[in-house]
């Protein structure tokens, strides 16, 4: 196991914990959003065009994939504002499936053939923008915004009364989230060299939301945690790689009669500090 399988290992994890970042925001107001394979594909195509076709510098590819998954995730959380619960789900499941089924016929990129070519991530850039990211978030939810994001997640109707912009605040977050995910892709194109829509399938925004579930999704902590687990978890288990979906679910089902609410949750954070 040399240090380059390592430093594999690390940028994965460093990347996953951006993505799972970007759903806890989504999630900190009560919105499920099972199409961030979605936003992470649009930043990752965004950012491979502009290295490799164009000639730009990665710092400037990650921008503007931000920028981009931003965007869409205003295009898409608008009108999905009307919607809740499993409906939001389910819209936002369409949205991550067209953009899979776009990438794979679109001539520019390749098609389903996929790009290759990209290269410039590492383990210091990755982890330079995880802490920006985490101590970004950690401000965010400390300040007055999020507070309003709790608020809304545990009732709108109370938010609304409140003189909280409900629509600003569900639609904040959901751009913010898009973004970050916009930001790991790009990441992630870069560090695997190859990028093709078969990457970014419904199992990719299910195992994004994993990471809120075991981690837990009432803290900062929670979801960083969950992606540091269920990411080293599969190299721990090689040894039985046949069933090691076997060992996903049975953990899934361990965590929702133990502890439902994740690993750490705010009493524990509390209790910590």
């Amino acid at each position: 196991m040399g240090e380059s399988y390592l430093g594999g290992i690390a940028i994965q994890i460093g990347i996953n914990m951006i993505l799972a970042l970007s759903l806890y925001i989504t999630f900190s107001t009560g919105q499920i959003s099972l199409g961030h394979a979605g936003f992470m594909a649009i930043g990752g195509y965004a950012g491979a065009i502009l290295t490799v076709q164009a000639g730009t510098s990665l710092t400037f590819a990650i921008v503007i994939a931000a920028l981009l998954a931003g965007l869409f995730g205003l295009l898409v959380g608008w009108p999905a504002l009307r919607l809740g619960g499993i409906f939001l789900a389910i819209a936002t499941l369409g949205f991550g499936i067209i953009v899979m089924v776009f990438f794979q016929n679109f001539p520019y990129t390749s098609g389903s053939m996929g790009m290759q070519g990209m290269v410039g991530t590492s383990i210091p850039l990755v982890y330079l923008l995880l802490s920006a990211i985490v101590f970004l978030t950690w401000q965010l939810m400390r300040s007055s915004w999020g507070r309003s994001f709790e608020a809304v997640r545990e009732d709108e109707i109370a938010a609304k009364t409140m003189g909280i912009n409900v629509t600003v605040v569900k639609l904040t977050a959901f751009i913010l989230g898009a973004s970050l995910a916009g930001i790991a892709g790009a990441l992630d194109a870069h560090y695997m060299y190859y990028i093709d829509s078969h990457n970014y399938t419904f199992g990719r925004s299910i195992e994004i939301l994993l990471f809120l579930i075991l981690g837990g999704s009432e803290v900062v902590w929670g979801p960083l945690l969950g992606a540091l687990i269920l990411t080293a978890l599969p190299e721990l288990l090689r040894f039985m790689a046949d069933y090691r979906m076997v060992v996903y679910g049975l953990l899934m089902m361990a965590m929702m009669i133990v502890r439902p609410q994740g690993i750490i949750d705010r009493k524990m954070f509390h209790k910590r500090r």
